[in-house]
């Protein structure tokens, strides 16, 4: 066990280092622009990467918002409704179950992101076709090949490496990064 650990910390602190990261300020900037604009930031993904989405969608709410005088920002996983995603996918198929819902409170200038391993999973890529169609500003933060994902999203950040537990931790750790980024920077000055 020892030696996994040890292994998995490199792991993760050799992916810190790779050019993806550069892409992280990026999605800081768009994260704050939607705040102060008071646009909606939406999330999805599968499995863990869904978790991940629903886990940062608190964060954005409540947790940048801490020392802001207004709060966070609009936010919502779009895996977080179970009786949605049900019907979205008994009605039209799994593979909308994002893209739907994003047809019907998405607008323009918006901010997607897409948390996914492959890139491949057909409703994340749904969702960014969507997203791009609706004008919406679009992230991925992405593994493996990245996938058609890779191609779609307007700002990839794409991690080449193949272990999905590492690329889920980069998920949340961009995530966080990006919180605490927007927690010394507020938007409408500091909470009393």
């Amino acid at each position: 066990m020892q030696e996994l650990v040890k292994e998995y910390a490199d792991k993760l602190s050799h992916a810190m280092t790779l050019d993806a990261m550069d892409e992280v300020p990026a999605l800081g900037t768009a994260l704050r622009d939607a705040w102060r604009d008071g646009r909606t930031v939406y999330l999805c993904g599968n499995g863990g990467s869904a978790g991940n989405a629903i886990h940062l969608a608190n964060d954005f709410l409540y947790g940048v918002g801490i020392h802001d005088s207004r709060g966070g920002m609009h936010v919502e996983a779009l895996c977080a409704n179970a009786a949605v995603l049900t019907c979205l996918a008994n009605d039209l198929g799994y593979d909308r179950i994002y893209s739907e819902q994003l047809r019907v409170k998405a607008q323009a200038g918006d901010v997607l992101i897409v948390l996914s391993g492959s890139g491949n999973s057909p409703n994340v890529v749904k969702a960014l076709e969507t997203g791009n169609e609706i004008g919406m500003k679009t992230f991925a933060i992405l593994a493996f090949g990245g996938g058609r994902c890779k191609e779609l999203a307007q700002h990839p950040i794409h991690f080449e490496l193949d272990d999905m537990q590492i690329a889920e931790d980069l998920q949340l750790i961009i995530g966080h990064l990006c919180m605490q980024w927007l927690c010394a920077n507020p938007i409408h000055g500091t909470a009393a």
